[in-house]
């Protein structure tokens, strides 16, 4: 069974810094690209970040851009997002996910596996 499994997040106060995890099992997903979203209350779930196959690409949502770092250990299968300087906006429960081709996308729909999510609360 596939699970991929989010930690890390919590209640920060605005200017804060958060590191979120994503580690799964049930299979490696080395060589596929992961990403992370987020979904507030009312909206739509919102791209945030991802990160190719290989870890040589990246690429950032407009909201989180020069504020957050995505990366990846292979070895422990696992997806990482750092996130400074958090604003009240960044509240919203934080999904990973993990496509079945080595490129990035941005889209909800190009990603097969899912997280349950980790809340994510800044306070202002």
């Amino acid at each position: 069974q596939v699970q991929l499994v989010e930690s890390g997040g919590g209640l920060v106060q605005a200017g804060g810094s958060l590191r979120l995890s994503c580690t799964a099992s049930g299979r490696t997903f080395v060589g596929y690209a992961m990403g992370w979203f987020r979904q507030a209350p009312g909206k739509e779930r919102e791209f945030v970040t991802a990160i190719n196959g290989d870890g040589g690409n990246t690429y950032y949502g407009d909201s989180v851009k020069g504020r957050s770092t995505i990366s990846r250990d292979n070895a422990k299968n696992t997806m990482y997002l750092q996130m400074n300087s958090l604003k009240p906006e960044d509240t919203a429960v934080y999904y990973c996910a993990a496509r079945d081709r080595p490129s990035i996308d941005t889209r909800v729909n190009a990603y097969v596996y899912w997280g349950q999510g980790t809340q994510v609360t800044v306070s202002s």
